[in-house]
């Protein structure tokens, strides 16, 4: 009987010590499972309208609208005159299957061309609306995809782009703020095209599925503020 109880009881320690690795797996693998409290992605009013315009050289963001996010999503805080629109992404910016979905010290700010503020940007914002209004990353892929497939969404324009370039931004865990570049969105699968991701070459390419689009991404060699920018 004793030796009975002996064996079962370190079978169940081995199940406890099994399950608490694949614990403990599962956690290094994904360190933000679920939303942090909203407050950790919020930022004062004046500094994300300083960090959103520093994507961009001053002589484009000076003139750029600038958008900053708040309890319900994003709001237009000062109008521009140019047709650019600045503004600093969260970590829902990343697909829905990315580690860092919920990243709260991601914060990217972004400034798109006329083209890209009227389509591909819309994307984004929509999303951010729907991750605060709770919805789970299941209903947003289907909501930004029904929003697509009716035209509640605009398709994605020729020559959209963006500038990435503030010494500021904090893109993930990894890269940290990376180096400054410049994205440009192009529709379907197009990377063969512009030769990105082939040895040598100066264009990184990635798939971009929620706006139907790729996104190609060439490393420039300053920050938005003049300063070289890392080898």
């Amino acid at each position: 009987m004793r030796k009975t109880v002996t064996i079962l009881a370190l079978v169940l320690l081995t199940l406890f010590v099994v399950r608490e690795a694949a614990s403990q797996e599962r956690a290094e693998a994904n360190p933000y499972p679920a939303m942090a409290p909203l407050e950790e992605y919020l930022m004062p009013k004046e500094a994300e309208i300083a960090l959103a315009r520093s994507a961009a050289p001053a002589s484009i963001a000076d003139g750029a609208t600038v958008m900053v996010m708040g309890r319900q999503g994003y709001t237009t805080v000062q109008q521009g005159t140019n047709g650019f629109l600045c503004y600093v992404e969260r970590s829902w910016a990343n697909p829905v299957d990315s580690p860092e979905f919920w990243n709260p010290k991601h914060f990217s700010p972004n400034c798109f061309n006329p083209a890209a503020a009227r389509s591909v940007a819309q994307v984004y914002l929509m999303k951010t609306r729907l991750v605060l209004a709770g919805k789970s990353k299941p209903e947003i892929e289907q909501a930004l995809a029904a929003a697509l497939d009716h035209g509640e969404l605009p398709a994605l324009e020729p020559g959209a782009m963006c500038y990435m370039m503030s010494k500021q931004q904090y893109l993930n865990d990894q890269g940290k703020n990376w180096k400054p570049h410049l994205m440009f969105y192009v529709a379907g699968d197009s990377a063969g095209s512009w030769g990105a991701n082939l040895p040598g070459s100066p264009v990184i390419s990635s798939n971009y599925a929620e706006a139907r689009a790729t996104v190609m991404m060439v490393v420039v060699n300053h920050w938005s503020d003049g300063t070289p920018g890392p080898n």
